[in-house]
């Protein structure tokens, strides 16, 4: 039986650029989650945590903390999380991870 802990840590072993589910990335005493890049855009974007602000990930990459974060009317980091961990829970009780 897999877990959505072994898939998370499965994905990470990818490169950032093949990765399919986000992970948290730490700079500078501010925590991110990257949302990984859909096959429409340019880059990859990091969510704040806990505060509905994004910035490019080649800007948090570049800078750290002090890359430019613009607001987001209703996404924050956690929220990245939490949604794809109830997807891959459902694909798991769907029998679709073995």
């Amino acid at each position: 039986m897999i877990d959505i802990d072994a898939i998370f840590a499965a994905d990470r072993q990818h490169p950032p650029q093949e990765r399919s589910l986000p992970w948290p990335e730490t700079g500078g005493g501010v925590t991110v989650v990257i949302e990984p890049k859909p096959h429409w855009a340019s880059d990859m974007r990091a969510f704040r945590s806990d505060v509905r602000e994004y910035c490019a990930y080649a800007d948090w990459t570049a800078n750290g903390a002090r890359a430019r974060f613009f607001g987001h009317v209703d996404t924050c980091g956690d929220d990245l999380i939490r949604k794809a961990r109830t997807l891959v829970a459902g694909e798991i009780a769907d029998g679709l991870w073995t």
